[in-house]
């Protein structure tokens, strides 16, 4: 079989990276293309775009770059056309994948599966529309989409475990030993406070300056360590960290969290890895206009919370900082309190309860196993 994926991240790569080689355990004769990036050519076929050429988040960005970000969707349906695969699986990107899935269903008989659902149950909602009519099957990995999908809408889709939590106990399972190193050759004793500050520059931007303000107090007794994004170079980063006691830690997110004891962490697919290394956590997020952030998370936003910790929980288990609550002293008090003490045992009471409502399903194994039967029945 020939599947054409298209991912628009980096955590869409690693998932996809896996789902194809689930698809390749099952499918001997499997051929791979796909925008994507590193992990997913390490499995093997062809990378027609990096994944690094498409992701821009906010307006402006986006306006700026809105030639290229054209130019990328008509090589992807030109490629498509041209290449004719059995299949075309789209994962997350919705702003881009959902035009293609668009493209695809009127175009072609070709079927359209998506791997990790757009979350329109966050924020654009009447996006249901355009998946009813064009994406063949949805795969789910968080379990409360099922409700939504096939409760309120009326759309039958598949809950096939997470992927995030399989790749972390993956990880686990042959990474015991594994330490984290700055690059200095010393692994150092003192507890680690990590920081993840997003995987885009301008989330970077927005969201690192804070987190080492409010981390400035406990250098003397911790070790302060970056989790550097794949794709953003030192570089970028040596300005924030300029005449600071804190190191930058390149594609070792994993490495780092397991060896962490608190962290700082922006929204995403971050909040739930943190989670599930068991490493408390305060997740804050800069949003431009604070005031009218408040006001779009009150009245215009679908859900309760921003984290996909207290989102499968259905309850705060962490604390969110936005908004007119993204300030270095609230991000301190709050990362005060889960050092240690009745708010961290409590903090990880409610992470054996994500754990648990996510299952221990093997996500890409069953969504590959999935659609090769769809497909030999297409």
């Amino acid at each position: 079989m020939k599947y054409y994926l298209i991912v628009g991240e980096a955590s869409g790569d690693l998932h996809a990276s896996h789902l194809m080689q689930s698809l390749k355990n099952l499918d001997a004769d499997a051929q791979f293309r796909f925008f994507g990036g590193d992990l997913m050519t390490a499995v093997g076929g062809t990378c027609v775009q990096h994944y690094r050429n498409l992701a821009y988040m906010g307006f402006v960005p986006v306006l700026l770059h809105l030639p290229k970000i054209l130019s990328n969707m008509q090589m992807c349906k030109d490629d498509i056309l041209s290449w004719q695969p059995d299949c075309v699986i789209l994962v997350d990107y919705p702003g881009f994948n959902l035009k293609i899935a668009k493209f695809v269903k009127s175009k072609t008989n070709i079927p359209v599966y998506y791997y990790i659902s757009p979350k329109i149950w966050a924020w654009k909602e009447y996006r249901i529309k355009n998946i009813k009519r064009d994406v063949d099957e949805l795969f789910s990995i968080l379990p409360f989409e099922v409700d939504f999908f096939e409760g309120k809408h009326h759309y039958p889709i598949h809950y096939v475990g997470n992927p995030t939590a399989y790749e972390v106990c993956q990880f686990q399972k042959t990474s015991e030993s594994a330490e984290c190193s700055d690059g200095s050759g010393n692994s150092g004793k003192k507890p680690i406070i990590a920081l993840l500050a997003g995987s885009r520059q301008q989330e970077i931007k927005d969201n690192l300056p804070a987190m080492l303000e409010a981390v400035k107090p406990y250098e003397t007794d911790y070790r302060i360590i970056i989790a550097g994004a794949p794709g953003i170079e030192h570089d970028y980063y040596a300005p924030f960290i300029e005449n600071r006691d804190v190191q930058v830690a390149y594609n070792q997110t994993y490495p780092l969290l397991s060896k962490s004891h608190a962290a700082l962490v922006t929204s995403g697919t971050a909040t739930l890895e943190t989670c599930l290394f068991r490493v408390p956590q305060v997740v804050c997020y800069k949003l431009p206009l604070p005031v009218i952030a408040d006001y779009v998370r009150r009245h215009l936003l679908k859900v309760k919370y921003i984290s996909l910790v207290n989102l499968i929980a259905d309850r705060e288990v962490v604390s969110e900082l936005l908004g007119r609550t993204f300030t270095v002293g609230h991000i301190r008090s709050e990362l005060d309190k889960i050092l240690d003490g009745p708010a961290r045992n409590a903090m990880l009471q409610g992470y054996s309860e994500v754990s648990r409502r996510l299952g221990d399903q093997i996500a890409p194994d069953n969504a590959a196993r999935l659609i090769l039967n769809k497909l030999r029945t297409h």
